[in-house]
């Protein structure tokens, strides 16, 4: 591992320099390579006097300062908290090295490419002030500027934080002690820059992100609808819920996974990924290799298998057949959204894909799954509205993705139509969501229960969606719609968890 060490104390002969020391004399010991800044021996002017930093020509030490960041997968940073924060030397090295075009690149106003990702740090700082007090009181102002608003901001990720303090207190056991915890830290890094606990808690964080469970309690409602419904007012059967919801789960899983596989060309070239939109970035990022991945998706899917099996075999005879063929038609279509042949996605009807399987194909899960028949009317007419109002928030979360879809040839409706057509359709879907609702009511009295509450509630909300959608058909749509998605996804709950709510009373749960 190459690491580069930076001491940030004006004094070369400190406690911050002789922890340097000893944190050197670790990493020397684990067998690293190294490098190191004292920032005190380098010639630089701390103040940007250009109108920006790059545009200000760097002295010899910053240029070889730069290219040690660059050559390094490992930054140390040792230096005393003085005022809460970090030095005044340290902040002006960071001003003047940290430029736009090395650390960092702005796409956008508001999005930019992190330049040095993929690198990690450690923090070695020293303070009078007690370091609970630092960081329970103070809520710790300079490490979150160091670690999180500087180097966080360019792609360097903050593993370790070693405070050494109060050192107006100490004696000299102490610092002797201290001396001999930097030591340590340093080589440490023969195991690896993260703990055991941090490699764990990251490899879960990883599939987590990769899951992308924000999306997954539509699905979970939905599919409890159509489960309610067919008990009647009779408590749910739990095994085959639950074995029924874990494999839509694990299917839902391998979806987003085959999603994350073979749109990787446009997320990768996508500026303005978010919660909603963009894939979940892992494969991009390099947080998970291609290998991974392909593991996590023939576990998701063999899981799916599995569970489908295991709720075949618990079902009334009568029904099995029913349960393994709906179940089998709604995963080939969810998997078929970015799955060659099909890639519906890249040929204009992945959008109605997610609006039939989110809906109907959720629904009937549940239906069946409780010994429902797919060929009953209520469960299908339920679907209607729940499918109409999902239609704005899919059409919406193509929008950011659009000019990346372009390039790399995916034709979605977004690209197809453009952004104000697809505006237009999204307002369209916002005012016929509510409408099917009533209409449905006042056809069926059985579903006025299940959907009064879904068409005034809806309605209203559709209202305000609908005016937010209504500017970006006069004024160009901008990069990220952040709020008007999360509008747009909300609008979705007011057909499901009022129907969700009237089953359950119904059951007495």
């Amino acid at each position: 591992m190459r690491c580069l060490l930076i001491l940030a104390h004006p004094r070369r002969d400190s406690l911050c320099g002789a922890l340097f020391d000893a944190y050197a004399a670790g990493t020397r010991q684990a067998g690293m390579e190294c490098r190191m800044l004292i920032l005190s021996e380098l010639q630089f002017e701390p103040n940007v006097h250009a109108l920006s930093p790059e545009q200000q020509a760097l002295e010899p030490d910053l240029v070889r300062a730069q290219r040690d960041i660059t050559w390094a997968q490992h930054l140390v940073f040792v230096y005393p908290t003085w005022w809460g924060t970090f030095p005044a030397l340290l902040k002006g090295f960071l001003d003047r090295v940290l430029t736009p075009g090395f650390a960092f690149h702005h796409v956008t106003h508001d999005t930019w490419d992190k330049l040095l990702a993929g690198r990690t740090a450690d923090l070695i700082t020293t303070m009078d002030t007690p370091p609970l007090v630092y960081r329970w009181i103070y809520r710790a102002p300079g490490r979150q500027a160091l670690a999180r608003a500087t180097l966080g901001y360019c792609g360097v990720r903050t593993v370790r934080v070693d405070v050494f303090g109060p050192v107006i207190a100490s004696n000299a056991a102490q610092r002797s002690g201290w001396l001999d915890r930097a030591r340590a830290s340093g080589a440490r890094l023969v195991h690896g820059v993260l703990s055991p606990a941090q490699r764990l808690t990251q490899g879960i964080n990883t599939w987590l992100a990769a899951l992308r469970l924000q999306f997954y309690p539509m699905t979970w409602i939905a599919y409890t609808v159509g489960a309610l419904l067919a008990g009647a007012g009779k408590p749910l059967s739990m095994t085959p819920y639950l074995l029924g919801y874990l494999t839509l789960f694990l299917l839902e899983a391998a979806t987003v996974f085959l999603n994350d596989w073979f749109d990787f060309e446009s997320d990768r070239r996508n500026r303005n990924a978010g919660l909603f939109t963009g894939g979940s970035r892992v494969l991009v990022e390099g947080r998970l290799d291609r290998a991974a991945m392909r593991k996590g998706i023939g576990l998701s899917l063999l899981g799916a298998g599995l569970a489908l099996v295991t709720l075949l075999v618990v079902a009334p005879g009568a029904s099995a057949v029913t349960i393994g063929a709906l179940y089998t038609v709604f995963a080939a279509l969810a998997l078929a959204y970015t799955v060659p042949p099909l890639k519906l996605s890249h040929r204009g009807w992945g959008e109605l894909d997610v609006v039939l399987t989110h809906s109907a194909g959720a629904i009937l899960a549940g239906y069946v799954a409780q010994g429902g028949d797919w060929v009953d009317s209520l469960p299908w007419l339920l679907a209607l509205p729940l499918g109409v109002s999902i239609l704005p928030s899919i059409l919406l979360a193509g929008c950011p993705d659009r000019d990346a879809d372009l390039a790399a040839e995916k034709r979605t409706l977004v690209v197809i139509f453009g952004k104000p057509s697809t505006a237009r359709l999204a307002m369209v879907a916002t005012v016929a969501a509510p409408a099917l609702a009533v209409l449905l009511s006042l056809l069926r009295p059985d579903l006025m229960a299940l959907l009064g509450w879904s068409a005034a509630a809806g309605a209203v909300h559709g209202a305000w969606l609908w005016w937010n959608l209504r500017r970006f058909t006069r004024v160009e749509m901008p990069e990220r719609i952040d709020g008007t998605i999360v509008l747009s996804l909300t609008f979705i709950l007011w057909f499901c968890i009022p129907p969700l709510i009237v089953l359950m009373r119904a059951t007495g749960s």
